[in-house]
């Protein structure tokens, strides 16, 4: 099979991005066909059902250099007789002076693999987030005389130094030939940082109603059961965790409520430490990474939603977390912040209720949704209404998979 189209992304297959995959299962149901170069290996021990669906081959750059020196050295060989390498060279090292960092140093030997690597046929790169898979993308392309283009996310927005997103947003620094993101929020700020606004395109990312089972009918919690809160997200400042256990432990002790965690990440030894400190251990179970169907069966045994997003210290943040149209699509009621794009989906008091990121603010909010069952359920309702009426993947699917096509014609 023909594989015009390299995507390149930081890992696969990876938990904590199912919405790459689901847009890649989406891309080559509408007939692209690509092939998958990540830049490392996986480290979740588990899948998620899409990635068994996609058929792409994938294809593992060297996560660090020193570990393949043959392969790095021959394909830098191949890499210096293709017609732009002295071109990249010149951007990468202009770029290094800016960057002194071993990740910029990996960035261009990962480059110098995928350009001397990819099939001949291939015709573009598509490089999922903006700064480490679309940094390798750009250079490699350069090397080629292809174009590429990128998706970006969050962090990949908002930790990047404004002279490099302004580069990779431009046609006179080999810039992509279309970016997509999947907030408004980011749109905006990228549209303002690019040479012309038109590069750069907002794509929700959306939910595949299709992979998802029909949201149950829920029967209101009576007063007197307890309180299921639950959370999906990795254990990182930016998911606002900490200010979460500090809330639950302020709620009152005529309460009767329990917290389950889905998710790994660094701040798993501190959180748990937090709530052994605050005397509520005994009332969360922290369930550690999970499969899609281990995450619905969560959802539908839940009373309450809550992420609580913010902006972490190195201006990292949530951009739309597809974890809450997840959770939309099950009917279950959310709280989270108003943080980044999060307000795109929930309007606070119509779809979901949005809290100040604080402990107080957040046990307040906790405390109201536990008083208030039939309320929620109207804002769940609402909130599912607004996800099967404007953030079905489709119509992004739709639009990315023209703008591919038109990047690979232009070639």
């Amino acid at each position: 099979m023909n594989t015009p189209l390299a995507v390149v992304v930081k890992g696969w297959p990876r938990l904590s991005e199912t919405f790459i995959a689901q847009e890649l299962v989406a891309l080559e149901a509408a007939g692209h066909a690509f092939v998958i170069w990540s830049l490392r290996h996986p480290t979740d021990k588990k899948r998620h059902p899409l990635h068994r669906q996609l058929k792409a081959q994938v294809n593992y750059l060297p996560e660090y250099l020193h570990e393949e020196p043959h392969r790095v050295w021959r394909a830098r060989a191949v890499a210096q007789q293709l017609p732009g390498y002295a071109e990249a060279y010149r951007v990468w090292r202009s770029d290094l002076r800016r960057d002194l960092s071993p990740n910029r140093i990996r960035r261009f030997g990962q480059a110098c693999v995928l350009a001397a690597e990819m099939p001949g046929e291939v015709l573009g790169l598509y490089a999922h987030f903006l700064h480490t898979p679309s940094s390798v993308a750009r250079y490699a392309a350069i090397m080629r005389g292809l174009p590429w283009s990128f998706s970006a996310h969050a962090k990949d927005i908002w930790t990047s130094p404004d002279w490099e997103l302004k580069e990779k947003l431009s046609a006179a620094h080999h810039g992509a030939a279309f970016g997509a993101t999947c907030t408004g929020f980011g749109a905006k700020h990228l549209q303002e940082l690019a040479d012309t606004p038109e590069r750069v395109d907002l794509v929700y990312h959306g939910l595949d109603l299709g992979r998802f089972p029909a949201p149950p009918d829920r029967q209101l919690r009576q007063p007197q059961e307890t309180v299921r809160f639950m959370s999906v997200g990795r254990l990182v400042e930016k998911k606002g965790f900490d200010r979460l256990v500090a809330a639950l432990g302020l709620l009152p002790s005529s309460l009767d409520w329990h917290w389950t965690h889905i998710g790994g990440g660094g701040l798993s030894v501190l959180l748990q430490g937090m709530a052994e400190d605050a005397g509520i251990a005994h009332r969360i179970t922290w369930r550690g990474a999970c499969d899609q169907p281990e995450v619905i069966e969560a959802m539908r045994a839940s009373d309450l939603f809550v992420l609580p997003s913010r902006v972490a210290a190195d201006g990292d943040r949530d951009g739309l977390p597809n974890v809450l149209m997840e959770a939309a699509s099950q009917r279950l009621p959310i709280l989270s912040t108003p943080v980044s794009a999060i307000p795109e989906f929930i309007d606070h008091g119509i779809h979901g209720l949005l809290s100040e990121d604080s402990p107080e603010a957040l046990a307040e909010s906790l405390l109201y949704a536990a008083r208030h069952p039939q309320k929620l359920a109207e804002l769940a309702e609402a909130a599912l209404a607004r996800l099967r009426s404007e953030f079905r993947m489709d119509p992004g699917i739709a639009q990315l998979s023209k703008r591919l096509s038109a990047m690979l014609q232009d070639r």
